[in-house]
């Protein structure tokens, strides 16, 4: 669902809503996407969250908390791609993305704090489906998620 923007949500919704304060940069085709959470917490590797997208449900919103890191990616071309023929809504992620180039030209909302050449590591740490704590925002599995040109928000219960 495209039809929405997150200024006009906070004025009707305000006092149900939480503003994320992180600032993400868009790299997927869809610059306006939600959707319910889906969470993965991972370190510099990204193991666990290509296992989240080939098993979430059609139209989730993967948000993985990265922990900020700037270290390396954790999604290129080839799990975006898995993505969008998944047909999830997006992804935001706490970390960095690569082949930023090409991410412009799927379709599917992806949300990141930058970019890094550098592929993660392979080791399988991290967990899912718990509630994770950033950018002001408590993300619970099950939430929606409502992101566009200006900004991020998230709701208990679907606003449109």
């Amino acid at each position: 669902m495209t039809k929405f923007k997150t200024a006009d949500l906070c004025d009707e919704h305000y006092g149900r809503l939480q503003i994320s304060k992180t600032i993400f940069y868009s790299y997927g085709k869809r610059p306006r996407f939600s959707g319910k959470i889906e969470t993965v917490k991972v370190f510099e590797d990204n193991v666990l969250f290509l296992e989240a997208l080939k098993s979430v449900s059609p139209g989730s919103i993967v948000v993985v908390d990265g922990e900020g890191s700037r270290n390396c990616a954790l999604m290129g071309d080839r799990l975006a791609g898995i993505a969008a023929s998944r047909g999830l809504a997006g992804v935001i992620i706490n970390g960095c993305v690569r082949d930023s180039a090409d991410l412009a030209h799927i379709d599917i909302g992806i949300f990141a704090i930058g970019t890094s050449p550098l592929r993660s590591n392979k080791a399988g740490k991290g967990e899912r489906n718990g509630t994770l704590n950033f950018g002001g925002v408590t993300w619970k599995p099950g939430d929606y998620v409502y992101a566009d040109e200006d900004g991020v928000i998230v709701s208990r219960d679907s606003l449109v």
